[in-house]
C-alpha cells in the first residue's frame, strides 16, 4: 500500500486526502472506500487520545487508505507513538528550522537514518512476532512529512530543504496567512505568492510539496502548480457542506 503511495508520487501524479478529526472508525472506512489516497489523522487540532488513533490507524489499514498522522507538536513522543501504532506517515507541525526537521526525521527514524526509541513490542511490530531486522526495515521506510507555517521556517528554508530524510514539504496555508499579517485570507496574493516560491523552491531542491485547500478550485489550482500532496478539507468539514447543500435544496422546494 505505501509502495503504491510513494510510486504515484514518484510518477508525478497528485494523491487526495482528506484532514480527520473523528474519533469514530467508520469515517476512516469510508474515507478509505470513497476512493482517497491517505487520511491524515489529526493530533494537534482534533479531539482523538491516543487509545482512539489506534482504532483509526486499524481502520485505514482495513479500507486501504494511507494512514497518517499529524503529531500534536514535534516532541520525540509525539512523533514515535503513532508509528509504533502502525500509521504508515507522520505529519509533523510548525517546523520552524533545519535543525528542528532534522531532530524530526531523527526522532521518526531508527539506525542508521535517526535515533528513534526502540521497542518491538508494539502493534507496528506485531507486537513481537515481526523479525526485528525486517520491522526496522519496513519502520524506515514511513512518510515523514513537515510543515512549513510561517515566516521562521521561510527564513530558514533552505536549510530544512538540505535535511536528508523529509518525504514532502507541506504548506500549512492557514497559519502562514496568520504569520504573514493576514490571518485565514488563503487567497490574498501575499499568501498564495509566498507559497508558489515555497513549491519552486522546494521541488528545485526535489521535494514532494504538498498543501491544504478545502474548495475544489484552490486544489485543481495547487495541483496545476506541481503540488502533488492535496489535503482536501476536514471531514466535519465536509459533512456540514454536505449537510448545508441538502437543507438548502429542501427549503428551496417548500
Amino acid at each position: 500500500m505505501l509502495n503504491r503511495f510513494k510510486n504515484k508520487l514518484r510518477n508525478g501524479l497528485p494523491v487526495f486526502g482528506p484532514f480527520m478529526k473523528t474519533t469514530d472508525p467508520a469515517f476512516i472506512e469510508v474515507a478509505g472506500h470513497a476512493g482517497f489516497d491517505f487520511v491524515v489523522l489529526d493530533m494537534e487540532h482534533g479531539p482523538a487520545g491516543i487509545h482512539e488513533l489506534q482504532n483509526l490507524i486499524r481502520a485505514a489499514m482495513l479500507a486501504n487508505v494511507i494512514p497518517i498522522v499529524r503529531t500534536s507538536d514535534s516532541s520525540e513522543n509525539a512523533i514515535s507513538k503513532p508509528l509504533d501504532l502502525g500509521a504508515l506517515g507522520v505529519q509533523i507541525p510548525q517546523v520552524v528550522s533545519g535543525e528542528m526537521a532534522e531532530r524530526c526525521v531523527k526522532a521518526a527514524r531508527f539506525f542508521p537514518k535517526g535515533e528513534r526509541g526502540v521497542c518491538r513490542f508494539v502493534r507496528a511490530a506485531g507486537y513481537s512476532s515481526m523479525a526485528s531486522d525486517e520491522y526496522f526495515k519496513r519502520a524506515n521506510e514511513a512518510l515523514v512529512i513537515i510543515q512549513i507555517e510561517g515566516k521562521n521556517a521561510i527564513d530558514d528554508l533552505d536549510n530544512i530543504l538540505k535535511v536528508d530524510g523529509i518525504d514532502i514539504i507541506f504548506i500549512g496555508p492557514y497559519d502562514l496567512s496568520q504569520s504573514l499579517g493576514v490571518p485565514g485570507q488563503v487567497s490574498n496574493p501575499v499568501v498564495t505568492n509566498t507559497m508558489n516560491a515555497i513549491v519552486r523552491k522546494a521541488q528545485a531542491a526535489g521535494k514532494v510539496v504538498g498543501t491544504f485547500t478545502d474548495t475544489l478550485p484552490s486544489a485543481e489550482m495547487w495541483k496545476k502548480a506541481g503540488v502533488q500532496y492535496i489535503s482536501y478539507s476536514v471531514d466535519v468539514g465536509i459533512f456540514t457542506t454536505a449537510c448545508r447543500e441538502i437543507v438548502n435544496s429542501l427549503s428551496l422546494e417548500k
